[in-house]
């Protein structure tokens, strides 16, 4: 299964770093990363494959959480083809 993940919040050492390394503990591999500043503020999507069948988008939801209070980012994690049906015109 594939999952998209949206990173917002102000620009600080360690985000990258933090969310790829949860990810890699649950067996989450990053397939397509893009991630730029705009001013201060940090901005990140990434295209995500489960490739374990022991986490599911609502255990990486919940851990990214914590990785998002930590950092003081908004982080989001949405089915790729729920994200997908969303985003057509």
């Amino acid at each position: 299964m594939k999952a998209v993940v949206t990173v917002v919040g102000k620009d600080k050492k360690g985000i990258i770093a933090k969310v790829s390394t949860a990810l890699y503990e649950n067996d989450v591999n990053i397939e397509d990363i893009s991630q730029t500043i705009m001013q201060d503020m940090f901005t990140m999507i990434m295209l995500v494959e489960f490739r374990s069948k022991d986490v599911s988008v609502q255990d990486i939801t919940e851990i990214l959480n914590k990785v998002g209070e930590e950092l003081e980012v908004s982080i989001h994690v949405q089915r790729e083809e729920i994200f997908t049906s969303m985003h057509r015109i």
